[in-house]
């Protein structure tokens, strides 16, 4: 189970029970509306644990979707163990298109919303979501430069921009599916850019 913003926060021991049931009834409430509507009230209606419990774990709503977010796709989009990172960056960039398609995309660009509003909000998501999962696509890139799959002159970061970019553009935007085709056509592209020995007339 991840660290959960709840287990950093300083204060009484919690229930892993209790905190199971709150993240557990805000995924579900969040099925029927929307992060912007949901409140403290409901989930503890919801979970049948007290207000001022959710609140002594979290500083306000956005940080338990957030935690009910991470606690149910983290799994779901890890990076295969296979011996080509071209395949392994294919693989799961192919599960975060499936992934952000339906709940999880939803939810996630009400996340980033919410973050335009609220500093912390975003700053979590950053955090907890963005960064590490930005990390581990970097060490891939990187074995696949050390296996020469990969131009040996990548920018690390503007690689994994490449690469994700355009995932996070049809999901905010809408203008275009996040479908099996994009699934299929968007990892073979990008990473063809990633194989290319890219030079820079002077």
């Amino acid at each position: 189970m991840p660290q959960t913003l709840a287990t950093k926060r300083i204060g009484r021991p919690r229930s892993q029970e209790s905190q199971t049931a709150i993240l557990e009834a805000t995924w579900n409430l969040l099925q029927t509306t929307t992060l912007k509507d949901l409140s403290i009230e409901a989930i503890a209606r919801e979970s049948g644990v007290g207000k001022t419990t959710i609140y002594r774990w979290w500083p306000n709503k956005a940080a338990v979707v957030m935690d009910a977010f991470l606690e149910k796709l983290s799994p779901e989009i890890q990076f295969p163990q296979v011996e080509s990172a071209a395949s392994a960056i294919a693989v799961q960039m192919a599960l975060i298109i499936k992934a952000f398609s339906g709940d999880y995309g939803r939810i996630l660009a009400q996340i980033i919303a919410e973050g335009q509003a609220c500093p912390d909000t975003l700053a979590n998501y950053r955090d907890r979501f963005l960064y590490p999962r930005r990390e581990v696509a970097k060490a891939i890139i990187q074995q696949g430069i050390t296996n020469g799959e990969f131009d040996p002159n990548l920018d690390l970061e503007l690689a994994i921009d490449l690469l994700y970019g355009g995932i996070y553009l049809r999901l905010l935007v809408g203008h275009l599916p996040l479908d099996e085709k994009f699934a299929e056509e968007l990892p073979r592209l990008a990473i063809a850019t990633l194989r290319k020995q890219l030079t820079v007339d002077s």
